[in-house]
């Protein structure tokens, strides 16, 4: 079974960009959610993720634009900053 995911609420992890790469991250049923394509493994990273609208990734850290904030997730230390 393949996983669909919403494409302007996905984006990738680049190989040798810092964290993550090679996993998908998403924003699903308002949850950050990372899934592994090799392990076909989801895990949850972030709850309360409300109205969001865009994802994004660079390096080890991910954007999530959302209605009313901006959130800034940190890979590496598996935190909001």
């Amino acid at each position: 079974m393949e996983h669909k995911f919403d494409e302007k609420l996905t984006c990738e992890g680049v190989v040798g960009d810092g964290c993550g790469g090679g996993r998908i991250f998403t924003v699903e049923e308002s949850k950050l959610k990372v899934y592994d394509p090799q392990t076909k493994e989801i895990m949850i990273l972030l709850d309360d993720v409300n109205n969001a609208e865009s994802i994004s990734k660079k390096g080890c850290l991910i954007t999530i634009e959302c209605e009313d904030k901006s959130i800034k997730f940190n890979l590496s230390i598996m935190s909001i900053v």
